[in-house]
């Protein structure tokens, strides 16, 4: 019995795949896995037309939303170490400075604690020091034990020490302890040449340490251009690349910059890599916060372009037929990139020369 139901459905088999062939026999085509064979007779032929794979020369051009910044280096919020009253102020809104230009003077407290400990480890200094001259003009002379000498060394040392760290700790401030005078005022000196671009302070005002700070300097004859390129074209970016900018404000400018750093992390939320642009800024047209579209092009290169009605989808996968000879079509996947003029990019999956259904595919794929 096992034998005979076999037996019946390789007949079943047998008889549906030549009723398949029959009807391939019947509708002029024939297909062998992803190739389809059209008989010269067939109307389905007399749909199709075929095109040559073509190469061109192709530049790849990306946009991207981004935001104006000032550089880093070239940009200095103006903070005070110490709490205290603003006594003076010398800076004005739009004003130029250098490294060093004084901005305002204030009154601190704590800041004249400063001054004392500079002073009074500057005395303690100059007396460990005569002391120790003193011990070993006695050592010298057989009057002063080694153990004396030994301690005014080590007073000398440890007072030398304090007298450096408070020198150095004024320092830091711009103040020049040679010239200092106790009680003085302390001066908020600019850390950069630059122009002042915020001013919130006035005569008489009290600030805190830990407050926003009231000033900022820029120098913005250059400045950063942030942009956001998908993971997927980083690779199309790189530094030293010219880049076209395009600013509202402006909307009959060229504005052009050069990529300057592509940042190594992706953000895991947008998928994308921050990308910075320096930009030339004459006239400080561009201004930090402004919006603007950054344009990247490519280098050059020779690509395939086929006709976009060539390329047919399926399963999210993009395919052409190859005419591999007269009445044979091999159905392809092929990689496909932007569109530029109703013809498509070809990445890969295509060699210049080789022909290809350019209309009609979608004939082919239904006789399959």
């Amino acid at each position: 019995m096992r034998h005979l139901i076999l037996t019946g459905g390789f007949i079943l088999l047998m008889a549906s795949c030549a009723q398949k062939k029959e009807k391939e026999q019947a509708a002029g085509h024939q297909i062998m896995g992803d190739t389809l064979i059209i008989a010269e007779h067939s109307p389905l032929g007399k749909k199709l037309k075929t095109d040559t794979v073509h190469i061109a020369p192709y530049r790849m051009k990306l946009s991207s939303a981004a935001t104006v910044k000032a550089i880093p280096n070239f940009f200095a919020d103006i903070a005070p170490p110490f709490s205290g009253r603003v006594t003076k102020v010398y800076m004005k809104l739009g004003m130029n400075v250098n490294p060093g230009s004084p901005l305002f003077e204030m009154v601190s407290s704590d800041f004249m604690e400063s001054q004392k400990n500079y002073f009074s480890s500057k005395s303690e200094l100059k007396k460990a020091e005569l002391d120790l001259k003193r011990q070993k003009d006695l050592k010298k002379n057989g009057v002063a034990s080694s153990k004396d000498l030994e301690e005014a060394e080590s007073t000398f040392e440890v007072a030398q020490k304090e007298y450096q760290n408070n020198r150095a700790a004024l320092k830091i401030f711009n103040v020049d302890p040679d010239h200092m005078s106790l009680g003085q005022p302390l001066i908020i000196r600019s850390p950069i040449k630059g122009q002042v671009i915020t001013n919130e302070l006035v005569t008489g005002h009290y600030i805190k340490d830990d407050d926003a700070p009231h000033a900022r300097v820029a120098e913005l004859n250059k400045v950063w251009v942030v942009g956001q390129v998908k993971e997927k074209d980083i690779r199309f970016i790189h530094p030293g690349d010219e880049v076209d900018i395009d600013v509202a404000a402006y909307p009959d400018s060229r504005i052009s910059g050069k990529v300057y750093h592509v940042d190594q992390l992706v953000d895991e939320e947008t998928r994308s890599v921050q990308v910075l642009i320096v930009c030339e800024n004459p006239g400080y047209k561009l201004k930090p916060g402004m919006y603007a579209t950054v344009n990247f092009t490519d280098n050059p290169l020779q690509a395939a372009f086929v006709p976009v009605k060539a390329v047919l989808q399926m399963n999210d996968n993009s395919f052409v037929f190859v005419e591999i000879a007269p009445g044979r079509y091999l159905r392809r996947k092929v990689v496909t990139g932007p569109v530029e003029n109703d013809q498509i990019l070809i990445r890969s999956g295509l060699q210049a020369g080789e022909r290809i259904v350019a209309q009609g595919g979608f004939y082919l794929l239904q006789a399959k």
